[in-house]
């Protein structure tokens, strides 16, 4: 989708006209919000000010707000959701520091997913965001009762599992490695744990999660589809604590508390399952010399130095280990460290310095000696970013910075013994630089029309050492040349730009509406229809150019009887250029010039998205559906033709229920539908040297059978009152016991050759679980 000169000079214009200064004087109050027992800072606080009229302002993603107001007496409310309100008589004459404690409140009942505020969802100008409240996330029923951040972002509109136990997801259209996965600011590049049954996320260490399906704000960049932005708890500043919990197939422990009390705070949690503890039992040797299990550990230290600095230092580590006996290993994990400076130039210019690190790499081994072998492959980032807040005014929020990141791909070498049947392959690492800028501005221009608008512009830098083939439209080298270290190889800049706006009907329905521009310069490798430990990655080269994405979105938000219900609809459509699939007969392992099996071409997303819920009181939850189409079209398949991508579903349904019974009771239920992904059964078959050979029609023209679930759950809390606090959680997977297509493979009937089977694999059945959860 081009755009002109003209358009951007526009924007330019409009960017740099739209802030008013106030010609009287004005002073400034800012500080930071905390939980009065942790010390914790909150993010997405409300602060209104209210004299003769009202007005306000919320905390940032580090607990800082600023906001100007002229000399005189104001009422000050605060308010949080799992908070008690904060009311207060402010006199303004001068600058005002204010920092905020707010204490939680235990009876206010919440949901899992829930705004900032009661109205945020009908004020706010940005669209396709939720948040999702963690201290409730232990009600919704997944998997071996284990809480999961991701599993329950796949309950909402818009965001599609990739598949039974897979903790993979598809945003409006997009592929799985199309999301922008961050831990503390640093990209998760595989967040699964056991091949996918289990995210790599500990909810005990998160402190707040915030997902963008659309309308990203123009801070992130480098994917197409989506932005999970989840951050970490910084630690107790007030008292040492513990938590965790026991369950059948893993245990988890926190611990954290004060350094330096009310300057600074640790927190250390670690998760572990034990499989391979019940497989030692065993007496069959092949099986008590297996091993599959996971473990992680998140970590965090901070120090405020004074009023205006405070250095944050947090760290994840977590590694799979899957090994069949002395023959096969296999394992897999993340490493990620971020140091941050949190600094305040000015009452009004708050300022975040990030150094960042992330690694994923997995090795697999083959002891046997014939054929022994060891892959290993990794990608390695290291990260520089520079963000800016400043609250020129009260009708204008600016954001600019700058983002620096290196990254280096080992895209997979095989070594082998010198008896080994196996040929060694030495892949070259590739190295490449992204650099963004980016300005934003939340300018509240009346009452009722709101803005977030901005540009990004992205730069991907390819560098040697290596030989760089140049290929044709059908994949054959026309030529190769060799670059040192550090030597230019290819270079691309895009502009982003990114808008949206709503305008408030009355005060209880709005509309919106966004665009947004995306560009990715790093590939997901994949042959299967789920992520995978073993996917690869390259990045943008002289042959793979940048995927760009363009999303268009409007939307109609209401709220009912006092906010306690909330209702939306979103339409989206998004085009997507410089897509990736394979030629027939691809292998990635091992592939020393996997660029020329790679066909590029264009997608195509849309859809609209119902959301209703009940937000608050002893029955809450919500339902959200999704009516959505996905394709593809690449000239060389199909006869360039449009066709399913193998993400598209036409029906998605989430139902999802949570009643306080009583004091120590709380039950949950929730069920899933949706349509069987696309796939490409066989239409024919014919012998060739006594071999069965299948014919298939078109791309993904068939569908998997349709997929659905229910679950159940009951928590049990402790008696109140108690030092240890303590809960049971009990749970049941697949009530009904629904057996769900995992995969449908095909094959000869042995009784008559000339007749085909079709074999349907399950995962799961019914899965009950119990977890003994505990707090001191």
């Amino acid at each position: 989708m081009p755009f002109s000169k003209n358009v951007l000079l526009f924007g330019f214009l409009l960017f740099f006209c739209s802030f008013s200064v106030n010609a009287q004087d004005n002073y400034t109050i800012n500080g930071v919000v905390k939980d009065s027992l942790s010390g914790e800072t909150l993010i997405g606080v409300t602060l209104k000010f209210t004299a003769a009229s009202q007005s306000g302002t919320s905390t940032n993603a580090y607990g800082f707000y600023s906001y100007k107001l002229s000399p005189g007496e104001y009422n000050l409310s605060v308010s949080y959701i799992g908070y008690r309100s904060i009311n207060r008589k402010i006199s303004i004459n001068s600058d005002l520091r204010l920092d905020l404690n707010m204490v939680p409140d235990n009876i206010l009942e919440e949901i899992v997913i829930s705004s900032e505020k009661r109205n945020d969802n009908i004020v706010n100008a940005q669209m396709g965001v939720a948040k999702i409240n963690l201290s409730e996330i232990r009600n919704v029923p997944v998997l071996f009762g284990e809480r999961d951040v991701l599993k329950t972002l796949q309950l909402l509109p818009g965001i599609k599992s990739a598949g039974e136990g897979n903790s993979g997801f598809y945003v409006r259209g997009g592929s799985t490695d199309q999301n922008l996965i961050l831990l503390d600011e640093a990209p998760v590049y595989n967040a699964s744990h056991l091949l996918g049954f289990f995210s790599t996320f500990n909810s005990d260490a998160i402190k707040d999660v915030s997902v963008f399906k659309g309308g990203m704000p123009a801070q992130y960049g480098g994917r197409l589809s989506s932005v999970l932005d989840i951050r970490m708890n910084d630690g107790n500043k007030k008292e040492f604590t513990a938590e965790g919990g026991i369950g059948l197939i893993s245990s988890r422990l926190k611990v954290e508390g004060p350094l330096i009390k009310d300057k600074s705070s640790f927190m250390i949690s670690g998760r572990r399952t034990y499989a391979d503890a019940f497989l030692a039992l065993s007496k069959d040797s092949s099986i008590n010399k297996n091993t599959l299990y996971f473990y992680d550990l998140n970590a965090k230290v901070n120090y405020q130095i004074d009023d205006k600095n405070t250095l944050y230092l947090s760290g994840y580590f977590g590694r799979d280990e899957l090994g069949l006996s002395e023959t096969f290993g296999f394992d897999w994990g993340n490493a990620t460290s971020t140091l941050r400076w949190n600094h305040l130039f000015s009452n009004r210019l708050f300022s975040n310095t990030s150094l960042i690190y992330s690694n994923y790499n997995y090795v697999i081994e083959n002891f046997l000696e014939e054929n022994n072998f060891k892959v290993n492959s990794s990608i390695r980032d290291m990260n520089l970013k520079q963000d800016f807040q400043l609250a020129l005014n009260n009708s204008h929020n600016v954001r600019f910075g700058l983002d620096l990141i290196h990254h280096t791909i080992a895209p997979g070498n095989i070594t082998a013994s010198a008896t080994s049947s196996v040929n060694e392959v030495t892949i070259e690492k590739r190295k490449g630089n992204e650099i963004a800028a980016y300005i934003s501005d939340e300018w509240e221009v009346n009452d009722k029309f709101n803005l977030v608008y901005g540009l990004r512009a992205s730069s991907f830098l390819l560098f040697g050492p290596g030989v760089f083939p140049t290929l044709d439209k059908d994949g054959i080298t026309t030529s190769s040349k060799t670059y040192t270290s550090g030597q230019l190889v290819k270079s691309y800049l895009n502009l982003e730009p990114r808008i949206s706006a709503s305008y408030q009907l009355n005060e209880f329905s709005s509309l919106k509406s966004s665009f947004t521009r995306n560009t990715q310069n790093l590939h997901l490798m994949s042959n299967s229809t789920a992520s995978s430990p073993t996917d690869l990655y390259i990045m943008s080269s002289n042959n793979v150019k940048p995927e760009i994405a363009d999303q268009i979105a409007l939307g109609y938000f209401r709220n009912f009887n006092n906010d306690n219900y909330e209702f939306s609809t979103e339409l989206y459509f998004k085009q997507m250029q410089n897509q990736i699939d394979y030629r027939s007969g691809t292998d990635l392992r091992g592939n020393t010039n996997v660029e020329s099996d790679l066909l590029f071409g264009d997608g195509r997303a849309f859809g609209i998205e119902l959301f209703l819920k009940k937000r608050f009181g002893k029955l809450n939850g919500w339902v959200g559906y999704t009516l959505s189409k996905t394709e593809r079209k690449f000239n060389d398949i199909d006869l360039g033709k449009w066709f399913n991508a193998k993400q598209d579903r036409t029906h998605d349904l989430s139902l999802v229920g949570i009643y306080k019974a009583t004091e120590r009771w709380t039950f949950s239920s929730t069920f899933v539908f949706n349509t069987g992904n696309a796939v490409t059964f066989p239409a024919g078959k014919y012998q060739l040297n006594n071999k069965t050979v299948y014919y298939y029609p078109e791309r993904n023209s068939d569908r998997m059978p349709n997929y659905h679930r229910l679950d159940l759950s009951a928590t049990l809390e402790g008696k109140p009152g108690k030092k240890l606090q303590s809960s049971w959680s009990f749970g049941i997977y697949n009530l009904y016991n629904r057996k769900n297509a995992y995969s449908i493979d095909f094959r000869d009937d042995p009784d008559n050759p000339t007749r085909t089977q079709a074999v349907r694999t399950t995962l799961f059945g019914i899965i009950p679980s119990i977890t003994w959860n505990f707090k001191f």
